[in-house]
């Protein structure tokens, strides 16, 4: 379909250089340009490629059609196709390509529709922050999207109440059916309700289910796809224990999944898709045991198509009877292996009289097989949608619905068959509505523009849905074969031509083939095979396989075909009769048949909604990742309509302006005289001017309509005024340049010949004084080297002659000394050689005496043996002599002894002569040797004595050296020891400096979490208070209303239907069980009254026997003291153990990290926990010093009474001294008996108090008992928690840990406050006894003074004067029991705070609030204290409630004077942290009796809370502001200019509305500060409400720039910047530019940066990356850059390349936009008041009389 311009057609010439598409067998379209001018007649256009090529492309003489025209770059790449001046296939295509392959954007309006491309790719557009994004947004004011499409449904149902549905379409594998899951998810997220929270989660885990039952890809003609993916899953899991009952194996051994060539898809996990499909059925309440069931008909399917059907004859066929596969489909079934067998070969025909069986060939019984498997299939489908439906209805009515239709777009392939034929039919029919569907809106468009229109003519396929569907037409022929006996593919092949050959246009036949016909579609040709239609339209099952699956033993399969027999049943005779037969009809209704019934029914539910469009285009076959095929993109264009929507908008008037963007985009082609303050009529002058034919242009209400073509040739006016233009003032600067630099260039002339002159003249002097000075240098240098070389050869010489004598001198001496070392070495060598020839003589003397003398001995020795020999005989014969000589030879052993000690005598005698000898030789040697050396040291002593002295010079030098070198040593060994100190300290202060900063960050995660908590609970305590009224209101509603229904039945019908006795009855049961309540609860009441009247009696009692009592209560009431102090140690003690026990069970668990539920020291449940215990501590501290008081007045009083009786008894014993006492007198009337007896009562009255103490001991003793075994008891609670907490995930470990602790808290803090309640009533107790004791102490002094004044006693003192002083007030305010509801309505409900801000004092709320707490805290009152905070708190948060947060100055008033309340009670709490500023007179004006820190935690959640609905309500004000006034309006009309937007106009331009710009948003901003300033809120404060205003305006205008394409130009970078810079000069104008705020815009100044600057070469990549530090990866969207002007140029893919590789490291979150709800933690530092409380006066205006200044 070649679609051209009219004009361009109609034009008599082409210039050359004009650009065109040429077509292309390969790419469908290529860029061309005409290298010479086009004349009528020339037969051939002259063209150059894009690549340099010269091609001829001939003209058809006949159409004489030309080639379609490009449109400008800056029209490239639009979001919408009717935004393009020149509308056909070729622009089409490439504004897709252009979107799809370099600015990687999936998604292109094109009109009404939706072009939805598949990327191939996970992409993150879908996320939760996109959805909120595009939520309330209108269809042109964001990016094209699905969720755009989605909203825009959303809004027409809620606005008009009308049912919308969603039409998605296109080929398979086109992302039809994520696109429809991605609709619904958006429909789940934005109509979620609080009643229904898991309907996202429903919805959407239906589509899994949906997609892996009934996703089947095209099999005909798409070999290498896989449809049904259950299968797959199944097969993929089959390992699993569960699936082993299911046989089954890999997915290549069936034949049902192994005919697509592709069992896996790449980056799919089958197993992991089957345990989301499980975790589906699960949520949609389908149980494990019908999953399982489910599973089990699927296997037994999967086995089914793998039975095996065997060939008997030509008309028969058998199955094997051990066929593995059936059996196993009949065990899983439930069913007969013979029947099924039997029957799935054979059929029963019946007949009026005899029932056959027939076989089945083998033909026939594989598609009996195929359709027995197809219908269990449908049945089973069929259940399952049944059960989701009934999962996702629900309990709310419905008054309007949204559907959305997932359908396959028009097929054609090689072989096309039955199949094809239906998806084309439905295709047709859709066609057809949406044809109409979009003329109907151009039609209303030109109608309510109120311009002049004629019919459009677009294409009516009318002709061809009449060829398939009307009265003998194709389907009805098909089915009049099905039901002929002998019918055949063939002989309906010969109906067809017959019928339609020749009278159908749209029919025709293929030239060599009689089985084939040929539809002309709205889309293209098709031809159908014949063969296997006839088969597939009939489909039928064999009725005796459907009998023999009923009688199977499976639940789940009896389930699926119980349907077909519930009819039967149901109805009256003579139904039973007819029924069965026409259930039978039904049955049997043909496969086309069927298909048009539910296609009409389709077509009639479309009809009543209004459509919306989704086309979705299959890039290319071969899933490759953002590349486009164009061929096939042509196709699916064609195919899916969107070329026709672009025929029918190139038709009329495709591109519309509003006036005011064709003023702004078109002014430059205006002069200053034709701009009028009439905007419609400056515009028609304007056209007028430029464009003459009047056709070309309408003028409507709003907008200005153009034909085809004309937006293009306005831009080329617009940029050929600007070339002008640009050349003028190019011209200009040149001569201004070029006469500039001639002045330049004269002055400098002149200039340097001034210069050069002046230089030659000083050189020519500075030459001759030159020349004068080298003479006289030359005559002075001459003269110095004739002086120096003589003085050198001077002393040259006599350095020489000096050098050898020396040299001489030094020669003799070293021949002397070499003679004299001669001499000593001769005189050694020959003592050397002399001593060792002495001892060689020595040697060989030795050896010859031994040599001699072992000759001897052995000649001695011989002797010896023969004298031995001789003796032995001698022996023999002289045996008697042996005796004998053995005495001589003893007696000669005995001499030779005596004789060898006389010689070794004499020898020692010899050797001590010999040696005092020596040694006495040796003294005189050694004397005159010391005589000598004496004489020779004499003579050296003095030199000695020189050297001494050097000696010890040099060693004191050294000495002194080496404690120098000690002391350096020590040094620096100390300086390196300080060094290492230094750098351990340094060290410990970097990580003292990282801690702080991770406890700083930390502490700010743990404050973000805690305001997120709390703003989450103010929102579910909000929505619990308005669920509950609502259930007040409808709860008395319901009762008026059954009053009066039971009211009106009664008079009107007595006897009507039991029904209505019975809901009489019922309302008169409640209503008497309601009176039955309130008779309970008014008995209770006077049974409380009767209470307290008996008790108030007791009290009368208590007190009259009180009186009394005496002096034992006195000593009672001082026991009853010391109990109290030890009570009190104990309770210390306690609470000491159970800090101690808290700590050890935070400590059993060392492992457990900082996330985990345990309370460890420092957590935040630990603290409180240890602020509530130091509290009591603190409050029993009070109490026990009111006991000292108590105690220290008693003492006095006895001190008192002690001192009168002192007095008494030493008058007594004075008297008793002078007079001797008589003992017996003084008993005489008993007294010492009287004592005795006074001192046993007192004996047993502390007896008996001793036994109240040890029973009150025991009983403590029992309760320390029972404490201990409770603290156990708790720790083993926290242990078990502990150990179950750890098998928990995280989220809910930290979920559960937090409840837990609340609970226990809450427990702990309910008890302590109960023991606190006990004590202060014990205390109260003890205050009114001490009232009594002290009255009745003043009594008896009264007494005692009387008795004194009537006995003698000292003289008495003299009265001292009172004197009353001037009353000062003490900055409180005195109010009476119950005024607090008067209080708060006259201060809090009913106050203004416009009038308080301007005419009050600011704060004053809180200081009146303030000043009657402190009475309350002075009159000891808790009640009335808890009454009042409680009371004011809760009075705040409803008057907030009540204005909705939408009132912001009276958020700001309560946030201001909630904050000043809660200063309050921080600056006359007492502690020292806050007083430090206070004057004496604040300090005196502390809270004395109460500690208010917990209630300054709440007054500090209440302010939190008031923050985050400040910021709330600062967002709702600024919102509609920042994208108007940041984006979208131009400061710089006319001169950026705007791009056309299509059909999808901006709300901006619309008429009516608000026009912001960027001085409305400091004007609003300007409020807010005015507001808070003058309800004095702190500058603190201020500050993170600039930087949280700051957050929201660069939030939301960056995440609109990043989703919205045609802001990211240049001049837009250019406007934001601009804007930025008058934020930041409105910041500094207020002294806030160092709060923040600034930082606050770095994302957004870095967007704009990015926007503005060089983005060609590699340095410009590094330099961006070095810019881009605040932006994410995901924001450095590059591709997004769109050319408004022609001088502007696209951002090359390979620059975006470079970018994103250089981008690849950062570690950052993938998130694309940022939170615009994100609230930053607030804190509210202290701020001291230095207003005194006595000085504020309230004014009369407030109605507050009541109070009483104190």
């Amino acid at each position: 379909m070649l679609l051209t311009c009219p004009c361009i057609n109609q034009c008599p010439s082409v210039p050359q250089y004009t650009r065109v598409w040429l077509p292309d067998a390969v790419e469908a379209w290529k860029p061309a340009e005409l290298t010479k001018d086009y004349t009528p007649g020339d037969w051939a256009l002259c063209l150059q490629l894009e690549d340099g090529t010269n091609v001829e492309h001939k003209i058809d003489p006949q159409t004489n059609s030309l080639l379609p025209l490009r449109n400008p770059d800056i029209l490239v790449g639009e979001n919408d196709l009717t935004a393009l001046s020149y509308l056909h296939e070729p622009a089409v295509l490439h504004n897709l390509k252009v979107r799809f392959v370099e600015s990687k954007i999936i998604y292109t309006y094109c009109g009404i529709v939706l072009v939805a491309i598949n990327p191939y790719e996970s992409i993150p557009i879908y996320d939760h922050d996109i959805i909120h994004a595009y939520s309330g947004q209108n269809m042109g004011d964001m990016d094209p999207h699905i969720f755009a499409v989605a909203e825009e449904a959303y809004k027409q149902m809620a606005r008009d109440q009308r049912n919308q549905s969603i039409i998605v379409s296109g080929e398979s594998g086109a992302g039809k059916t994520v696109s429809a899951k991605y609709a619904m998810r958006y429909f789940a997220t934005v109509s979620g309700s609080s009643s229904e929270a898991n309907v996202e989660d429903r919805v959407l885990a239906s589509s899994p289910i949906m997609e892996v039952r009934d996703h089947r890809q095209n099999v005909v003609g798409a070999t290498e796809e896989r449809n049904y993916h259950i299968f797959y899953q199944l097969c993929a899991s089959s390992h699993l224990p569960e699936f082993k009952t299911l046989q089954l194996g890999n997915a290549d051994d069936f034949h049902c999944t192994n005919q697509g060539d592709s069992p896996v898809i790449e980056g799919v996990d089958d197993a992991k898709e089957m345990c989301s499909t499980r975790k589906a059925f699960s949520l949609l309440g389908i149980n494990e045991t019908y999953q399982m069931g489910l599973f089990q008909i699927l296997s037994a399917l999967l086995h089914l198509g793998n039975v095996e059907v065997e060939e008997r004859s030509a008309d028969s066929s058998t199955i094997l009877p051990d066929n593995s596969h059936l059996m196993v489909f009949c065990e899983l079934m439930g069913v007969a292996y013979q029947d099924m067998s039997h029957w799935l070969c054979h059929r029963k025909l019946k007949t009026a009289t005899e029932t056959y069986v027939k076989p089945l060939s083998k033909v026939h019984a594989v598609s009996a097989r195929d359709a027995l498997a197809k219908h269990i299939y449908a049945k089973l489908f069929s259940w399952i949608v049944d059960h989701i439906n009934e999962a996702l209805r629900s309990a709310v009515k419905q008054h309007s619905f949204i559907g959305v239709l997932d359908i396959y777009g028009f097929e054609t392939f090689h072989i096309n068959s039955f199949e094809q034929f239906c998806i084309n039919y439905a295709n047709e029919k859709l066609q057809q509505q949406f044809n109409m569907h979009v003329f109907k809106l151009e039609q209303e468009e030109y109608m309510r523009e109120e311009i002049p229109w004629t019919l459009i003519d677009f294409y009516d396929n009318h002709p061809c849905i009449n060829l398939i569907e009307a009265k003998m037409g194709v389907l009805d022929l098909l089915d009049e074969e099905c039901k002929m006996p002998r019918g055949s593919d063939d002989t309906w092949a010969q109906k067809l031509y017959n019928t339609f050959l020749k009278k159908s246009d749209l029919f025709d036949k293929p030239r060599m083939s009689n089985k084939a016909f040929i539809i002309v579609h709205f889309a293209d040709k098709v031809e159908y095979q014949c063969e296997g239609f006839l088969e597939k339209n009939k489909d039928t099952v064999n009725e005796e396989q459907i009998i023999v699956l009923k009688l199977s033993k499976f639940d789940l399969l009896l389930e699926l075909f119980s349907d077909e027999e519930k009819p039967a049943g149901s109805l009256s005779s003579r139904s039973k009769m007819t029924r069965p037969v026409q259930a039978q009809r039904d049955h049997k209704k043909t496969v086309g048949t069927q298909f048009r019934n539910s296609l009409h029914l389709l077509m009639e539910t479309l009809n009543g909604t209004t459509p919306h469009y989704v086309r979705c285009i299959k890039p290319n076959d071969l899933k490759s990742p953002f590349m486009m095929d164009p061929m096939r993109a042509v196709q699916q264009l064609r195919a899916c309509g969107v070329l026709e929507t672009i025929r029918i908008s190139a038709a009329g008037f495709p591109s519309r302006w509003t006036y005011q963007e064709f003023f702004n985009r078109y002014r430059v082609l205006m002069k200053q005289k034709d701009i009028l303050s009439d905007r419609k009529q400056t515009c028609r002058n304007v056209l007028e001017t430029w464009v003459q034919d009047q056709d070309k242009y309408q003028f409507g209400k709003s907008k200005i309509f153009f034909r085809a073509g004309q937006v293009a040739y306005l831009e080329k006016l617009r940029s050929d005024k600007l070339k002008k233009a640009c050349v003028r003032i190019q011209k200009t600067i040149r001569c201004w340049l070029a006469r500039k630099r001639y002045l330049r260039m004269r002055q400098a002339a002149i200039t340097i010949q001034k210069t050069t002159r002046g230089y030659q003249a000083r050189c020519l002097v500075v030459f001759l004084r030159r020349t004068r000075a080298a003479v006289i240098i030359q005559k002075n240098q001459r003269m110095l080297v004739a002086r120096r070389r003589y003085q050198q050869q001077r002393s040259a010489s006599i350095t020489m002659q000096r050098l050898l004598r020396a040299y001489q001198a030094r020669q003799t001496y070293r021949k002397l000394l070499y003679e004299h070392k001669v001499l000593t070495i001769q005189r050694w060598v020959r003592g050397w050689l002399a001593r060792r020839r002495c001892r060689r003589s020595l040697r060989a003397v030795v050896y010859l005496q031994s040599c001699v003398r072992r000759m001897a001995a052995r000649k001695e020795l011989r002797k010896l043996r023969a004298e031995a020999r001789s003796v032995e005989h001698f022996k023999k014969l002289n045996v008697g002599m042996e005796n004998k000589i053995m005495q001589l030879q003893r007696k000669v052993d005995e001499q030779h002894k005596e004789n060898r000690e006389l010689s070794e005598r004499l020898r020692t005698v010899e050797r001590s002569r010999a040696a005092e000898s020596e040694r006495l030789g040796r003294e005189v040697e050694r004397l005159r040797v010391a005589e000598e050396e004496s004489r020779v040291k004499a003579d050296g002593v003095p030199s000695l004595l020189e050297q001494l002295s050097f000696l010890q010079w040099n060693f004191q030098v050294v000495s002194e050296l080496n404690e120098n070198n000690r002391l350096l040593i020590t040094e620096k060994d100390n300086m390196n020891q300080l060094i290492q100190e230094q750098s351990q300290q340094i060290a410990e202060s970097k990580a003292h400096a990282k801690d702080g900063m991770q406890l700083e960050s930390d502490l700010c995660e743990e404050r973000d979490h805690y305001q997120s908590l709390l703003s989450e609970y103010t929102h579910l305590k909000e929505r619990h208070a308005d669920l509950k009224e609502e259930m007040t209101i409808s709860m008395t509603r319901f009762i008026l209303d059954e009053v009066k229904q039971m009211f009106y039945s009664g008079v009107v019908v007595v006897q009507d239907a039991p029904h209505q006795d019975a809901v009489d009855m019922s309302v008169l049961l409640k209503l008497q069980r309601r009176v039955t309540e309130l008779e309970q609860d008014k008995h209770t009441l006077q049974r409380h009254l009767d209470k307290r009247e008996e008790a108030q009696q007791d009290q009368v009692k208590n007190a009259e026997k009180q009186r009394t009592a005496g002096r034992a209560e006195l000593d009672l009431e001082a026991l009853k003291r010391q109990e109290l102090e030890s009570e009190n140690k104990r309770l210390k003690t306690n609470l000491a153990e159970l800090r101690q026990s808290l700590a050890t069970v935070s400590n059993t668990n060392p492992g457990a990290k900082a996330t985990t539920s345990s309370p460890g020291p420092g957590s935040a449940p630990y603290n409180v926990l240890l602020e509530q215990l130091n509290s009591s501590n603190e409050e029993l501290e009070v109490r026990k010093e009111e006991v000292l008081l108590l105690r220290s007045h008693l003492v006095r009083q006895e001190v008192l009474k002690h001192n009168k009786l002192t007095c008494y008894w030493s008058t007594v014993s004075s008297v008793y001294v002078r007079s001797t006492p008589d003992y017996h007198k003084l008993n005489e009337d008993g007294e010492l008996w009287l004592a005795y007896d006074g001192l046993k009562e007192t004996n047993s009255l502390l007896v008996s108090q001793l036994q109240v103490q040890d029973r009150r001991h025991e009983e403590e003793v029992e309760e320390l008992r029972e404490e201990v075994l409770r603290v156990r008891e708790e720790n083993r609670q926290q242990q078990q928690f502990l150990s179950q907490s750890l098998l928990l995930p995280q989220d809910a470990r930290i979920e559960a840990s937090l409840h837990h602790e609340i609970t226990r808290l809450t427990s702990d803090n309910l008890d302590l406050m109960e023991q606190q309640e006990k004590q202060d009533k014990m205390i109260r107790k003890l205050k009114k006894q001490l009232k009594v004791y002290v009255k009745r102490a003043e009594e008896y002094e009264g007494i005692h003074g009387q008795m004194e004044r009537v006995a003698p006693g000292p003289e008495p003192r003299s009265p001292v004067g009172i004197t009353r002083k001037e009353r000062d007030f003490q900055g409180m305010l005195e109010y009476q029991r119950g005024d607090e509801s008067k209080l708060l309505k006259s201060l809090v409900v009913e106050l203004k705070p416009r009038g308080v801000a301007v005419n009050f004092l600011p704060g004053l709320p809180a200081y009146i609030l303030f000043m009657c707490l402190r009475h309350a805290d002075y009159s000891n009152d808790d009640q009335r204290v808890s009454v009042l905070l409680n009371s004011t708190i809760n009075s705040i948060k409803g008057v907030l409630k009540v204005q909705r947060g939408d009132d912001f100055e009276t958020v700001s008033f309560w946030l201001a004077n909630t904050c000043r309340f809660l200063h309050c009670l921080k600056q006359y709490s007492g502690e020292e942290a806050f007083v430090k500023n206070n004057t004496p007179r604040q300090n005196e004006h502390c809270l004395c009796n109460f500690d208010l820190s917990e209630y300054r935690q709440l007054l500090s959640d209440l302010a939190i809370q008031n923050y985050q609905q400040l910021v709330r309500c600062m967002e709702e004000a600024l919102q509609p502001m920042i994208v108007p006034g940041m984006l979208e309006h131009e400061n710089f009309q006319g001169v950026l200019g705007s791009k056309p937007t299509g059909l999808r106009k901006r709300t901006s331009s619309l008429p009516g509305e608000a026009v912001y710009t960027v001085d409305s948003i400091l004007q609003q901003l300007s409020v807010f500060h005015a507001t808070l300033i003058q309800h004095d809120v702190d500058p603190e404060l201020i500050k993170q409400v600039c930087v949280q205003q700051f957050y929201i305006i660069c939030s939301v205008t960056l995440n609109n720039l990043l989703l919205r394409k045609d802001m990211c130009s240049w001049s837009k970078g250019l406007q934001i910047r601009y804007n930025v810079w008058q934020l930041e000069e409105w910041l500094e104008e207020r002294g806030l530019s160092d709060c923040g705020a600034k930082e606050m815009l770095e994302p957004l100044i870095q967007a704009a940066q990015l926007l503005q600057v060089k983005k060609k070469t590699e340095e410009d990549a590094q330099a961006i990356c070095t810019m881009c530090s605040a932006l994410t990866t995901v924001q450095v969207v590059l591709s997004l850059y769109t050319p408004v002007i022609e001088f502007e140029e696209r951002v090359s893919m390979s620059f975006i390349r470079t970018i994103q590789a250089l981008l690849k490291g950062r570690v950052e979150s993938p998130m694309l936009l940022m939170d615009v709800k994100k609230i930053f933690s607030v804190t509210f530092p202290f701020t001291h008041s230095p207003l005194a409380l006595e000085t504020i006066q309230i004014p009369s205006s407030l109605n507050l009389g009541f109070l009483t200044r104190v």
